[in-house]
């Protein structure tokens, strides 16, 4: 497959000066090649899409989500296609594919309510005579800098309320999993979006860096590491942009003894191993509260040392291998720095081979017990298979540990007790809670939060956060004089 970019309705060829090979992590094979394309590629995009802005803007909301309904329908009849895609360029398992793409195609059908979700507001008689009118208007063109872990439910999370609420579109895909939105980008075009709603551009760090600084494009939304979101929102900020830039994360999870350590172990085993740990709402940190320590630690361990890892296409798998050789070589010297830190090893996923897979990058489940708090490991997102345990003996000192944090994406308890669940409901300082689950993954009607490191900027993705971040708010007020009308 040729990576190109998509402008204007479109497929041009890059003329870009550099490449990067795009890696199957299962196997080590070079799949095809990113151009990584710049200034001009991004300027040429964002002056296609304000071209088309003033005519979609004014196409009736009725009419612009008749184009979301003919892409969900396509998403839905090539939804197998896609995940494969994902699976062979990202490392996930099939199955992990599809309920990525599933999560997509809920936003779309979402977006589709918009001629409800963006009405407006007035009040009468403000003053005698007087009314205000609150209108939402669309901004104008925004983008999106995806990441490779998510690489077709990411750009849902705005790209469909974006143009539902009448702004053009610029998408940017990680250079290391760029198969995924050619493939969407021409069910997209397929779906009949006019030149220039919808536009697709290549690359790495120029290219970003483009996006922040162009003047045609009113805002932004990313998702990645804390230290480049920072940098991300810094740069478009002080360029007027609005921003959203989701973070990074250390997920932790309290488990209580009066918990189902069954189904919690499955279930943390799932959020913890699941995607090889490579999501944002990942499970990395396991909290045992007093006499829960020995039962979950022995039930999640056996599950850790089970989990069947591979090919995502082949039968049977569990889990896939990490994006690369050198998040591979990371994740390892991590693990190797928590146990210099102190840290036991009771299930080692370290050099990791998966017979008729020897080139690929996999590590399998690993369990870092004794995990001191306030220690490197600790705190630092590892972004793969590894859970740390950490053991306290009451829910305050957890909560306390959870708090502690200087991320807040997500944060979840297991306990069969009410009281403890409303108090770490109330308490725990996370943007997504989950009592007895394990990713707190919110549906498309509702936002993806975070707080603290792990989010910047005031509106999330999805739901009513999306249509109030991709509207600006119009207040009119106005008088109409009886004496100046006409006399019936």
């Amino acid at each position: 497959m040729d990576i190109l970019n998509y402008i204007n309705g479109q497929w041009v060829k890059p003329r870009a000066q550099e490449y990067v090979d795009v890696i199957n992590p299962a196997t080590g094979e070079t799949l095809t090649r990113t151009p990584l394309c710049g200034k001009d590629s991004i300027d040429a995009a964002a002056k296609c899409a304000a071209e088309a802005f003033p005519a979609w803007r004014r196409t009736p909301v009725q009419d612009r989500i008749q184009f979301l309904f003919n892409l969900r329908d396509l998403l839905k009849s090539n939804l197998n296609e896609i995940a494969r895609t994902i699976t062979i360029e990202s490392g996930k398992t099939l199955e992990e594919s599809k309920a990525e793409m599933v999560r997509a195609i809920e936003n779309v059908e979402v977006a589709c309510g918009m001629p409800m979700l963006a009405k407006g507001e007035i009040v009468e008689d403000v003053a005698p005579g007087i009314d205000e009118i609150m209108l939402r208007q669309p901004l104008g063109v925004c983008a999106t800098v995806a990441p490779f872990n998510f690489p077709g439910m990411i750009p849902f999370w705005y790209l469909p309320y974006a143009v539902a609420c009448g702004n053009t579109y610029i998408v940017k895909p990680s250079e290391k999993v760029p198969m995924t939105m050619q493939l969407i980008v021409k069910l997209m075009e397929q779906a009949g979006f006019p030149k220039g709603v919808v536009n697709l551009v290549n690359g790495t760090k120029d290219a970003v860096d483009a996006i922040l600084d162009h003047p045609a494009i009113r805002a932004v939304t990313f998702v990645g590491s804390t230290k480049t979101a920072k940098y991300l929102y810094n740069r478009a900020s002080a360029n007027g942009k609005r921003v959203q830039a989701q973070g990074g994360a250390k997920n932790p999870v309290i488990v209580l003894p009066d918990a189902d350590m069954e189904m919690a172990t499955r279930i943390i085993s799932d959020s913890a191993f699941g995607c090889a740990g490579q999501r944002c709402l990942a499970v990395s940190l396991a909290v045992t509260v007093a006499e829960a320590r020995s039962s979950f630690m022995e039930m999640i361990c056996d599950a850790a040392s089970t989990r069947v890892i591979g090919y995502g296409l082949d039968a049977g798998v569990q889990m896939g291998p990490v994006i690369n050789s050198d998040s591979k070589q990371r994740i390892e010297q991590l693990i190797g720095q928590g146990v210099a830190q102190g840290a036991a090893v009771p299930v080692d996923g370290r050099n990791a081979v998966v017979k008729g897979y020897e080139g690929g990058s996999f590590i399998k489940p690993t369990i870092l017990s004794d995990v001191q708090q306030g220690s490197e490991i600790a705190i630092t997102e590892i972004f793969g298979p590894v859970l740390s345990l950490v053991h306290v003996n009451t829910i305050d000192e957890a909560i306390q540990l959870v708090n502690s944090g200087i991320y807040g994406n997500q944060a979840s308890l297991f306990t069969s007790s009410g009281f403890a669940a409303r108090k770490f409901r109330y308490e725990a300082e996370a943007g997504n809670i989950g009592i007895n689950i394990g990713v707190a993954a919110p549906m498309a009607y509702f936002p993806f939060s975070g707080w603290k490191e792990s989010f910047f900027g005031d509106m999330h993705g999805q739901g009513m956060d999306a249509v109030e971040f991709f509207t600006q708010k119009k207040v009119v007020v106005e008088r109409w004089p009886k004496e100046w009308s006409r006399k019936f």
